[in-house]
């Protein structure tokens, strides 16, 4: 029983840490202040969208993927999916998503927070088109119950991703 009170603990503090990096990140943006911490959490995409009050296609998921052994994040609409075949065609592989463990090692968040700020060095991140029929969106910030409201451009400006893809499937724009 204490190892798993240990346990709990350090993935606590780990995800501490985590929403404070991406704090001191929009810190150097001016926009810190627009980081919502809710007391609900906001770990899958219909708890954020309770949360938040908002439809779940506007929660702007980030999902990790290893591609050729590098961690690659993907954000997309909260309703879509992926579509295999887009997915294999754009990044020449299939996709093969991270385990919890190995987002955390990777990425620097834990599932359930994972965004496209303050991540590791040499994670890649790329935007999917299904954002793009939104003005605004709610990606997490480095915590399960957290989030901040950005217009399209800002997510663009703010996570810097490698590019815009078409990977998903289930939205008509």
């Amino acid at each position: 029983m204490c190892l798993l009170i240990f346990i709990k603990e350090i993935k606590e503090k780990e995800c501490r840490m985590s929403i404070e990096k991406v704090k001191a990140y929009f810190e150097t943006k001016g926009t810190a202040d627009r980081i919502r911490e809710m007391e609900l959490s906001s770990a899958t995409v219909e708890l954020a969208a309770k949360a938040l009050g908002c439809e779940p296609a506007r929660i702007a998921k980030t999902l990790s993927f290893s591609v050729k052994e590098e961690p690659v994040l993907v954000v997309a609409a909260g309703d879509v999916k992926i579509d295999n075949a887009k997915y294999k065609a754009c990044f020449g592989t299939k996709a093969k998503m991270l385990t919890p463990e190995e987002a955390q090692e990777r990425i620097g968040h834990a599932v359930g927070g994972v965004c496209p700020f303050a991540v590791n060095d040499g994670v890649k991140i790329y935007l999917d088109e299904s954002l793009r029929r939104f003005d605004t969106v709610f990606p997490a910030c480095g915590s399960s119950n957290s989030a901040i409201e950005l217009t399209v451009n800002e997510l663009e400006t703010y996570a810097a991703p490698c590019t815009w893809i078409d990977v998903c499937k289930g939205f008509s724009e």
